[in-house]
C-alpha cells in the first residue's frame, strides 16, 4: 500500500487475498478437529458409563457375596 496516498496496488490485493485463503484454511482445519474432537469426547462418555455400570454390578456382587459368607458364618 501506498502510504501517502492509501491506495491499494494489485501486490496488495493478492497479499490480501492470501492471508484470507490461510484464514479460511485454518478455520476449516479448526472445524475438523473440533468435529473430531466432539465425536472422541462422545465415545469417551459412553465408554465411561459402561465403565460405571460394570463397576456398579461388581460392587453388588461382592456386597452379596460378603453377606452369603457373613450368613455362613453365622449358621455354623
Amino acid at each position: 500500500m501506498d502510504s501517502n496516498n492509501k491506495t491499494y496496488t494489485e501486490s496488495d490485493l493478492q497479499r490480501l487475498e492470501n492471508q484470507i485463503d490461510a484464514l479460511i484454511d485454518t478455520v476449516n482445519l479448526l472445524k475438523q478437529e473440533n468435529t473430531s474432537l466432539r465425536h472422541q469426547q462422545d465415545q469417551l462418555m459412553s465408554e465411561r458409563a459402561q465403565l460405571i455400570e460394570k463397576t456398579e454390578l461388581a460392587r453388588s456382587r461382592v456386597e452379596a457375596m460378603i453377606s452369603r459368607l457373613k450368613s455362613l458364618e453365622l449358621s455354623s
